[in-house]
């Protein structure tokens, strides 16, 4: 059976489509490609896909947790060996838009580095931008794209709290706008808030919690669908997203929203979804259609993993796909989502799904 009719059956068989809306531009539609990326060399294995980026070039990034691989998914490498296979990929992987791998780096060879990596983004110049969210990880890292140090923002070790503007607080996800040389960081883990510093010289610039008040670290209640809504974010602040026309999307993870904002911290407003959601929440993270007016959303839930197609203007869902499983086009604890300029989308899951995964649009953008 040829290769695309082949993936054109998985991704029927695999995903389970929402209704989609009649508008005057349908949303796009999307089908799994099953074969990518291509093998791995040097016998790698990848553990949790915490994270995935587009760089300029549409060059696509992983960031992975080598230290996630169990003892018999790493056996090769044990003394004595324990299998035939495998070994630990690099933390850090680049790969072309053909899923074949280009360079890879990061633990334990990097420094510094972070205890457990979570988000990883490529600027319009290249650079590339690591996160963790481990405990003591209070700081962002910048290193060219073959791993140099750059520049670090904040200091490995206990962190300050929501309202320090040195450190950070388990980061989860970095973004660039390179036009106001701002690096936007949902912090996240640890804290509840959005911060944002200089992205050339890590200066502080500003920082707000929910609603663009001031963030607290009062021990929140658990979350209630029925109850109002929190005034304070969630952990994790799990993403933000700052759009061409000056808006920040940010999930509010366990809080199943979507708060919007304008760059400099005032609260627009707020979209909710799935909201008897409980465990990990619905909001997980999201990005956006590449073209000229970032006209849809994209936004993944990894409690129920499924991929959701909001219409950017109102937040509605207007269609979507996903449902738990293991085959091609299913999803279990799907984290991270990128779009190159193609419209493609990449998708990485953490837990024991530990893939990344490529769907290809219907059109172009």
């Amino acid at each position: 059976m040829k290769r695309g009719v082949w993936g054109a059956l998985i991704a029927l068989m695999s995903a389970v489509a929402f209704s989609s809306s009649s508008l005057a531009a349908d949303p796009p539609q999307f089908q799994v490609d099953p074969f990518w990326p291509k093998p791995l060399p040097n016998n790698w294995l990848l553990g949790q896909v915490a994270s995935v980026a587009v760089g300029p070039d549409d060059h696509v990034w992983i960031l992975q947790r080598p230290r996630s691989l169990t003892d018999d998914e790493k056996g090769a490498t044990l003394t004595p060996p324990r299998n035939k296979c495998c070994a630990p990929a690099p933390s850090v992987m680049e790969f072309d838009a053909d899923g074949t791998f280009i360079q890879g780096w990061g633990f334990p060879q990097a420094t510094p580095w972070v205890a457990n990596e979570h988000g990883i983004h490529v600027d319009k110049a290249g650079f590339v931008w690591i996160a963790g969210n481990a405990a003591n990880d209070s700081a962002i890292f910048k290193y060219t794209k073959d791993g140099k140090p750059v520049l670090t923002i904040g200091k490995l070790g206990p962190t300050g709290g929501s309202n320090d503007t040195a450190l950070l607080g388990r980061p989860a996800d970095i973004q660039v706008d390179a036009d106001a040389k701002e690096v936007f960081v949902a912090d996240g883990y640890g804290n509840r808030r959005v911060i944002v510093f200089d992205s050339e010289t890590g200066a502080f610039k500003r920082y707000w919690g929910a609603y663009g008040n001031k963030p607290n670290d009062d021990k929140q209640a658990a979350y209630d669908p029925a109850a109002a809504p929190s005034q304070q974010f969630a952990n994790p602040v799990h993403c933000a997203k700052p759009s061409r026309d000056g808006m920040v999307y940010v999930c509010d993870r366990t809080n199943n929203r979507i708060q919007v904002f304008k760059k400099d911290g005032t609260f627009v407003t707020e979209w909710f979804y799935d909201k008897p959601t409980l465990g990990a929440g619905a909001v997980w993270d999201l990005n956006f259609w590449p073209d000229a007016n970032q006209t849809w959303l994209f936004n993944i839930d990894g409690e129920n993993n499924l991929l959701r197609i909001l219409q950017r203007s109102d937040g509605k869902v207007v269609g979507g796909f996903g449902r738990s499983g293991r085959q091609a086009g299913n999803f279990h604890w799907v984290h991270s989502i990128a779009v190159d300029s193609k419209g493609n989308i990449y998708t990485g899951e953490v837990d024991n799904g530990k893939r990344v995964q490529k769907f290809r649009p219907d059109r172009a953008p």
